[in-house]
């Protein structure tokens, strides 16, 4: 993943609203008014957090066959095993290596 990208789902991810949302997917499909239920906003709130997830491709809808009225959201499983990996590698523990400064009092000509 590239860097802008990961740094744009980050982004979006750092609104709580849609941090609740995409948390709740996590436990699986859902639809407008569940999630509204449980947070408690309304469902055109819900929507628009729902399409910036979308849109930054962690959130896929589908609109129920019957009654295209009931749109029903869940997680892009591809994008999140992306996403865990752009993450891990990011916060990964082991790239952390020892280093000393190349500038300083004593080293740098330009300072």
């Amino acid at each position: 993943m590239k860097k802008q990208t990961l740094a744009q789902t980050l982004k979006a991810l750092n609104h709580p609203t849609r941090l609740s949302v995409f948390d709740m997917l996590m436990e699986g499909v859902q639809c407008n008014c569940e999630i509204a239920g449980r947070l408690g906003l309304s469902l055109s709130l819900i929507s628009h957090h729902v399409r910036i997830l979308r849109e930054i491709g962690l959130v896929q809808s589908e609109r129920d066959p019957d009654d295209a009225r009931w749109v029903y959201h869940s997680i892009d499983r591809e994008a999140l095993v992306e996403l865990n990996e752009a993450i891990g590698h990011l916060l990964d523990v082991n790239r952390i290596q020892p280093r000393v400064p190349s500038c300083g009092p004593k080293k740098c000509n330009q300072c």
